[in-house]
């Protein structure tokens, strides 16, 4: 088939996917409100539902070989969740409080899952023995979350550490609560879920498929394809979510679904099925991906425990972490290995000022526990939620892509994600705000066709395609708000 064809199969399957990934999502919550899930659980649900595309495109991957893409597609959306769900939803919201107990249980199952990944691509660990080690933790992990406080305080350890964990998981419920509030589901929620995995799994397999093509056709490195292409367009519904529970000041739900969707795509998505096909053979990119995931982990966590919060500052070292991960990335693939200076400068200096912020002295107070309000930004001396900041971020964000892609010339063809400028913009709740930025985006996809050497063909049409459905739906989405809260 032409690379115009694949193109729009491509973007069908993504389209798909992901629009089959959200009622997928609804559809399980609902199920587990039925059978009396606690609201952590449910969480978990719903996040792992979301990972559909990503861990289907992950398998189909690995099944045909492919280890770097079908790693790539795994621990590059990893990567850039933590910069995305975590980075952004900072920057955009000014501040998000955090619980120190959730950080601590959730964050103890991230790093573990990390450093498992990291030794598993390092080939240290097979993968049937990482999968057992994940599920060593990750599966209490799960029993605690769906057990309700009367079960966590009769459980057999010391009386203090099953307080501990009450606390925890309760902290952690207040916030998850209000951010899935299914209703109970029917027999029709279940025959709906059925069809839509089905759905999600095709369309995914045809993404995976479409993408790996264009890449060998363009001769992108596998790497490229799928830990940046394919994980970005993969982890867009998580992100836009998660930016939107931030701005809500819901801190702990977004901490959550960046983690236990990272630790779900490690477990399902990369550790089961390389445990009955294999890893495939093991590569300097794909180490420097893993690498990469488990350093801005650490980081993250070591901000969010520290300052009972993430504010700009940390999301802004969190965000230029991944851009400089991109720029590594894309340095090795062009020489052809990954140098000691392209794996080891960038993650050193990051660190370094990762350190110096660490040093500085912490905020006072605790992290508040509901969402934030004018009032309650006041009292923690906290920056109110302000929808021309998000405007802002939005058309910066439209710029930094286009400026990147521009860089990379030919090699790399990042025009799809200025989608994300419309989607970001969609949290104004302004129509017209929301369109400019579409436009600005859709306008920006027409120039870097000359530096991308794709103008007027087919690929291009088919980027700008995608980028005017998604700002049309952004703008609409931000045109029902407007006229919801009156405005």
């Amino acid at each position: 088939m032409s690379t115009g064809v694949w193109s729009v199969l491509f973007l069908l399957g993504t389209v798909v996917s992901l629009a089959g990934s959200y009622v997928l999502v609804t559809r399980l919550e609902r199920l587990g409100e039925r059978v009396g899930m606690s609201e952590a659980l449910l969480g978990m649900v719903a996040a792992l539902a979301a990972d559909a595309p990503e861990i289907t495109s992950a398998v189909v991957a690995l099944s045909h070989g492919q280890g770097a893409v079908g790693a790539g597609v795994v621990v590059g959306s990893n990567v850039f969740n933590l910069a995305a769900l975590l980075g952004l939803g900072a920057l955009v919201a000014g501040r998000f409080g955090l619980h120190r107990k959730v950080v601590l249980l959730s964050g103890t199952v991230a790093v573990w899952v990390a450093v498992v990944c990291m030794l598993t691509v390092l080939g240290t660990l097979a993968p049937i023995s990482a999968l057992v080690l994940v599920a060593l933790v990750l599966v209490p992990y799960l029993l605690i979350l769906g057990l309700r406080p009367q079960r966590l305080a009769a459980l057999p350890i010391p009386a203090a550490w099953s307080q501990w964990l009450t606390t925890a998981v309760h902290e952690e419920e207040v916030e998850i609560e209000e951010a899935v509030s299914a209703r109970r589901g029917t027999w029709r929620d279940g025959v709906v879920a059925a069809l839509m995995l089905i759905v999600v799994v095709a369309a995914s397999a045809l993404m995976e498929t479409g993408g790996t093509t264009l890449g060998t056709r363009f001769h992108v490195a596998d790497i490229i394809t799928g830990g940046l292409v394919l994980a970005v367009v993969t982890s867009l519904p998580n992100a836009v979510a998660a930016v939107y529970l931030a701005a809500r000041g819901r801190g702990a739900a977004v901490l959550s679904t960046a983690l236990n969707s990272n630790a779900l795509n490690i477990a399902i998505g990369l550790l089961l099925p390389a445990a009955i096909t294999g890893m495939g053979p093991r590569t300097g990119q794909s180490i420097l991906v893993a690498g990469w995931y488990a350093g801005l982990t650490v980081v993250a966590l070591a901000f969010a425990y520290r300052q009972h919060a993430l504010t700009r500052l940390p999301g802004a070292v969190i965000i230029g972490g991944y851009l400089v991960f991109v720029a590594a990335l894309i340095v090795s693939t062009l020489h052809g290995e990954v140098s000691v200076p392209v794996a080891l400068v960038p993650a050193l200096a990051v660190g370094a000022v990762s350190l110096l912020i660490l040093a500085r002295p912490a905020g006072a107070g605790p992290a508040p526990a509901g969402p934030l309000t004018a009032a309650g930004d006041a009292e923690r001396g906290g920056p109110r939620w302000d929808e021309r900041r998000a405007w802002r971020v939005s058309v910066a964000l439209c710029l930094a892509v286009a400026a990147a892609d521009a860089a990379t010339g030919h090699h790399v063809i990042l025009m799809g994600l200025l989608a994300l400028g419309p989607c970001l913009a969609l949290l104004t709740g302004r129509w017209r705000r929301t369109a400019a930025v579409g436009g600005l985006a859709f306008g920006l996809g027409v120039l870097l066709g000359v530096p991308d050497q794709v103008f007027a063909t087919y690929v291009q049409y088919a980027f700008l395609a995608a980028i005017a459905v998604v700002a049309a739906t952004a703008t609409t989405g931000a045109a029902v708000i407007e006229r919801r809260r009156g405005a």
